[in-house]
């Protein structure tokens, strides 16, 4: 592939550029290149608001979501030139962190099976950073066993064809400020555990639902806990047939590991500095040959995760789905993000205990070591991704799955009732 801008996309890259410079929020930009990876780093206002304003202001000049339907919001642009947007967007990017769910996840779940009056209703508004989407599918029995799940959706016996919905989700990121989710359910207990499940859509400001924000160990609650009592979702809600969900779920998990494995940091460009900064013995810490060597397996990593990104952007710009090579780049960058936050703790020595404004980096890569065992285990555990690796794109023999035959009522559980 040759990654040298043809002179089209260098023009677009120029109109891309300027339009930055010119209605960038350029007074965040400090705050924004001190961000550790799980937050945008803005303290002086509302981050929320801020993604909120700058999302609507890209969505008003033509540029938000730049690979969707002009119908739907989007820019009908190219998937390269979606590219070169982001490479120029820079810092400004995670201010629209708040989003990325919702536009890498739930928007092309629903542009694939919401009805066309449901996807002009739904998909400008999350295009243009009014309403924000999350996905509610982890539960506490059954994170990486997506199909185990027990949230159950009934009809209504009152003959309007409405769902009720009883049960709980476990780490759903961005819930407690989200206005609709994805929500994946069982209606039928009857069949094996794939076969019985049914997706909806959900304005999470339904009567019954409750979103509990989990503390997590960096300080953040990104995470939360949601229940559901007695919900009503109308019929007219539910993204594909009844008994479908599980392969509604596969087109949000796709786009899933995409969008996490392409946009996700390893964090190697902030450890490169640092090393330049940092003394080892009266010299820079990249004097030793020790770091060097182990900058040098970093770079490797990230230049791996460059190239197999590049590799899923030719895909889509043939036209193709989103596949289960995509595993791949979540599972080497939420590896590396681990090693590489150790590494740079070590460096600090002593000062790798402090975690405030005195700490090295401002406590950059304390953040860092704090969140990225989350990301071994969101969008698919790394066993997970392991097996789908294995199986789907390297064609080795399935895990034995006793169950995959059985009713879901009928697989044992400890003593709990399904």
């Amino acid at each position: 592939m040759d990654f040298k801008d043809t002179p089209e996309e260098a023009a677009f890259r120029a109109e891309v550029r300027a339009w930055i410079d010119a209605n960038a929020p350029k007074h965040l930009e400090g705050e924004l290149k001190r961000a550790s990876f799980g937050s945008n780093g803005i303290a002086s206002e509302d981050p929320i608001a801020a993604g909120k304003a700058w999302q609507k202001k890209k969505a008003e000049a033509g540029w938000a979501c730049l690979h969707w339907p002009k119908e739907y919001g989007g820019g009908a642009r190219t998937p390269i030139e979606r590219v070169i947007w982001g490479q120029e967007e820079g810092p400004y990017a995670a201010l629209t962190g708040v989003f990325t769910i919702g536009h890498g996840m739930c928007g092309p779940t629903v542009m694939s099976w919401a009805s066309e009056e449901h996807k002009r209703e739904l998909l400008p508004p999350l295009a243009s950073g009014e309403t924000v989407w999350c996905q509610l599918f982890s539960e506490p029995a059954s994170g990486s066993d997506l199909a185990g799940l027990r949230t159950r959706a009934v009809k209504a016996d009152d003959g309007s064809g409405d769902w009720i919905i009883n049960g709980q989700k476990i780490w759903t990121s961005g819930a407690q400020y989200s206005d609709w989710g994805l929500l994946i359910t069982r209606t039928n207990p009857d069949v094996p555990k794939h076969k019985g499940l049914t997706m909806f859509f959900l304005n999470m400001k339904s009567p019954g639902v409750e979103v509990r924000p989990i503390k997590q160990a960096n300080g953040q609650s990104s995470f939360n806990e949601v229940y559901f009592t007695d919900v009503r979702i109308p019929d007219s809600q539910r993204l594909g047939e009844v008994g479908q969900g599980w392969e509604v779920s596969l087109t949000t998990l796709m786009n899933e590991r995409l969008s996490i494995g392409s946009g996700m940091s390893t964090g190697f460009p902030e450890l490169f500095r640092f090393c330049m900064e940092a003394e080892i013995d009266g010299a820079p810490a990249v004097d030793d040959s020790g770091v060097r060597s182990k900058l040098a397996q970093f770079a490797v990593k990230q230049s791996g995760l460059k190239y197999t990104g590049m590799r899923a952007i030719s895909a889509l710009s043939k036209g193709e789905t989103p596949g289960p090579e995509n595993s791949i780049g979540k599972l080497v960058a939420g590896a590396a993000m681990q090693e590489l936050s150790m590494f740079a703790l070590d460096l600090q020595g002593e000062a790798g205990v402090l975690w405030n404004e005195d700490s090295p980096q401002q406590g950059r890569f304390q953040a860092m070591l704090m969140r990225s065992p989350a990301t071994r285990i969101e969008g698919g555990s790394d066993e997970i991704l392991r097996n789908i690796i294995g199986e789907r794109v390297l064609g080795l023999p399935g895990d034995i799955r006793v169950d995959k035959n059985v009713a879901f009522k009928d697989i044992p559980t400890s003593g709990r009732k399904n």
